[in-house]
């Protein structure tokens, strides 16, 4: 039995949902298919779906193999198109999104420096705060903060961010520095809905969580709007560090509660693995990884 045909043949059954449907994605006959699962399920001593005369379902062994499967075959065509895709010019219309502050600061420099290093490749960037599907989006990489949800994506990680409280230096003379996460519930403090959409922060404590209510004169769906109030002195702010360590560096804000702060949260970038990379988007990749990297 040849393994990796047969763990490709199980791929396109338990994503077109039939065997008929995977043997035409196969363009193979619909008995080849059937062998083929029957002989893989034998070998492996475990039955992968659950049949009917309606329906087929994955058994709890069949997806615990799926995901194996989709890594070790996206593993194997990343290498093959390691080597071939180094021999091609990459060209055509490349589509990157990334956070809105984040692209603003980090990604739309990355993109210019591509962009005129490959000048045969188009690149469209959407900077959006929200969580896209880049297969049904179209979109071909996409850089994150956070931990990945989807694990159908190629995960590359970049580094990490912090998230931190500040405020600027006048506010904390005029209410004072707070020295636990408590001290801040009587003071302004200035919320970004999509960051935080509910009234309450969260520290750690010996690593025990602590969630802190917060109030303040400003709720704001973006985080540079916030980041000049809280420049302006209307209250504590929390930002991921990189959003603020150009103004924590001219000393226009300053960290508060450092040793309370929530576990870092990853920088990604990802992109999927159910098609084969072009060169453009590997070169992408390559030219983003190698360029930026963040350090908590």
């Amino acid at each position: 039995m040849d393994k990796l045909y047969a763990m490709t043949t199980f791929v396109h059954i338990a994503e077109q949902g039939s065997l008929t449907a995977a043997a035409r994605a196969l363009n193979t006959s619909l008995p080849s298919v059937v062998r083929t699962l029957a002989a893989l399920e034998e070998a492996l001593g475990a039955r992968l779906f659950n049949r009917t005369t309606r329906k087929i379902a994955l058994t709890q062994e069949g997806r615990d193999y799926l995901e194996r499967c989709r890594k070790i075959l996206a593993d194997i065509e990343e290498t093959e198109l390691a080597v071939s895709s180094r021999q091609q010019e990459p060209s055509g219309n490349l589509v990157v999104t990334a956070p809105v502050l984040f692209g603003q600061l980090h990604v739309t420099p990355i993109v210019t420096g591509y962009i005129k290093r490959f000048r045969k490749v188009n690149v469209e960037l959407l900077l959006i705060d929200r969580v896209a599907n880049l297969i049904e989006e179209g979109i071909d990489v996409a850089l994150r903060i956070g931990e990945p949800a989807d694990s159908t994506l190629v995960v590359r990680p970049l580094g990490h961010v912090r998230r931190v409280v500040c405020a600027s230096p006048g506010y904390l003379r005029r209410v004072g520095v707070p020295q636990h996460p408590a001290d801040i519930s009587g003071l302004d403090c200035l919320r970004i809905s999509g960051f935080t959409p509910t009234p309450t922060w969260q520290f750690y404590e010996r690593n025990r969580p602590i969630q802190v209510h917060i109030k303040g004169p400003l709720v704001c769906n973006q985080a540079a709007a916030s980041i000049d109030a809280c420049v302006d002195g209307l209250g504590l702010g929390m930002y991921l560090s990189y959003q603020i360590q150009h103004l924590v560096k001219q000393k226009k804000l300053a960290l508060v509660l450092e040793q309370f702060e929530p576990a870092p949260l990853p920088v990604s970038i990802v992109y999927p693995h159910a098609k084969l990379l072009s060169a453009r988007v590997r070169s992408f990749v390559d030219w983003t990884i190698e360029r930026l990297r963040f350090e908590t």
